[in-house]
């Protein structure tokens, strides 16, 4: 059986507990065995797990449980994250941002804004059967780094910062880090948008795609 460590805290409005287990009940679902802690720390025991999710808004985490997390990523252990995981999880860790893949610049507009989901990749088993879906929440403007691969953008409608109107930004992507799988979605500000079928399955197939 394949075990999970889902790992959350920061802000409340992303509602981190909440997300947590509507994720703990899909990978459940899906034949594994789900940890959920709020303890950051429990990250420099991701060598245990093959799936890790560090669901965390802002925070910081020691430079002992960096290293440990960090080492057990670059050895197979698989990533995944939506919306504040990744992006803004430890904003000033050097080895957080390596591993994300991207760091969270801003949501012109905050949240409530209805905007496209495209899908960039639709031979990727990920995006399968996915088409453009308007999705209505914060919309991320990401800055990513150049080896992700890119499954989904969204278009910025200028109407929030005209400065940024057309540009094309990742949402949903994959890339690696030492031996691991990493996977992020930019959609589920908060915990009722992970039951949108679109969202929750590029979610899952996400996750079941990371795990080692």
């Amino acid at each position: 059986m394949k075990r999970a460590l889902i790992v959350w805290g920061g802000a409340d409005f992303h509602e981190p507990e909440k997300g947590a287990e509507v994720v703990r009940g899909i990978l459940t679902g899906e034949g594994f065995e789900v940890v959920v802690s709020p303890d950051a720390t429990a990250l420099a025991t991701a060598g245990e797990y093959d799936l890790v999710m560090p669901q965390i808004t802002g925070g910081e985490l020691d430079r002992d449980s960096s290293i440990a997390f960090a080492d057990a990523v670059e050895a197979g252990t698989g990533v995944a994250g939506f919306h504040y995981g990744l992006a803004t999880t430890f904003h000033g860790n050097m080895r957080m941002r390596l591993i994300a893949g991207c760091t969270f610049a801003g949501h012109p507009g905050n949240n409530g804004v209805t905007y496209r989901v495209d899908p960039a990749k639709t031979d990727d088993p990920i995006m399968s059967g996915i088409e453009s879906f308007e999705h209505t929440s914060e919309q991320y403007f990401l800055h990513t780094d150049p080896t992700v691969e890119v499954l989904a953008t969204t278009t910025i409608s200028g109407e929030h910062a005209s400065w940024l109107k057309g540009v094309v930004v990742p949402q949903v992507f994959k890339t690696r880090y030492g031996r691991a799988r990493v996977f992020y979605t930019a959609l589920g500000h908060v915990a009722s948008e992970l039951d949108s079928p679109p969202v929750r399955t590029i979610l899952t197939r996400g996750m079941l795609w990371a795990a080692r």
